[in-house]
This record gives structure tokens, sequence and C-alpha cells, in this order.
């Protein structure tokens, strides 16, 4: 898996991102002290989780020769008691049974990020010079 790397951008809080050749920015709304240049680290969050669930759902469609046209994902993270919740919406889009949406619902709980944000995580810290 490639790296991700963030250092200072422009203004109050912007970051610039890399990843290879990939270069694009994460901010803070205006509201909490950003200039909202970019999407802000949680809303990344949410992405992650969306384009996966969709990627994942693509995948297995295709793999089943089911005629899934689109999945639209929509992730909204909620924060209540100190808890993170991600609200997933998930439209079907395409000739599908009831069969075939109740498994593709399933499915979406496989998509690595599900699993990586479901499961236990540890981050590790060092300082580098």
């Amino acid at each position: 898996m490639r790296k991700v790397q963030s250092q200072f951008g422009i203004g109050a809080l912007q970051q610039k991102l890399v990843v290879g050749d990939l270069h694009f920015l994460a901010d803070a709304e205006v509201a909490r002290g950003g200039d909202g240049t970019g999407p802000s680290p949680h809303l990344y969050l949410a992405a992650a989780l969306a384009s996966c669930t969709s990627m994942t759902l693509k995948m297995y469609s295709e793999r089943k020769s089911w005629k899934l046209e689109n999945a639209i994902v929509t992730v909204e993270i909620v924060r209540t008691d100190d808890v993170e919740i991600f609200v997933r919406e998930i439209e079907l889009i395409g000739d599908l049974d009831a069969e075939h949406k109740e498994r593709l619902l399933d499915i979406a709980t496989k998509c690595p990020v599900h699993r990586a944000l479901a499961g236990d995580i540890q981050i590790k810290t060092q300082l580098v010079s």
C-alpha cells in the first residue's frame, strides 16, 4: 500500500497531501478556522468508506454477472456522546431482485475500509528525523 504524506499548505489549516504522483488538499471548514479549500479529514474518512463500499459492490456484482448499473453510497459521520457514528446509505440501481439487493447489502460490510473501521485499530506513531 502506498503511503500518504501530509504537510502544511497555505492558510490557517490547509494540508498538502501527496500519494505517489497524486496531489490534493485537505482543510477545515471556515466555521472551524480553515479556509474550506478542500475536504476535512473527517470528510476524507467518509469518502474512503463510501468509495470502498461502491467499488466492492461493483466488483462483486460483476463477478456474479448481476446487472448493477450503479451503487450510490452516501456516508455521513455523526458524533454522539464521544462516539463516531457512520451513517451509510446505499442506493442500488439496476435490474436486481430482492435477494440480490440483500446480498449486496451484506457485501457492503465486507469492504476493506468498513472492516478496518469496524475492527480493532492500532496507530503506531514514531518521530523521525
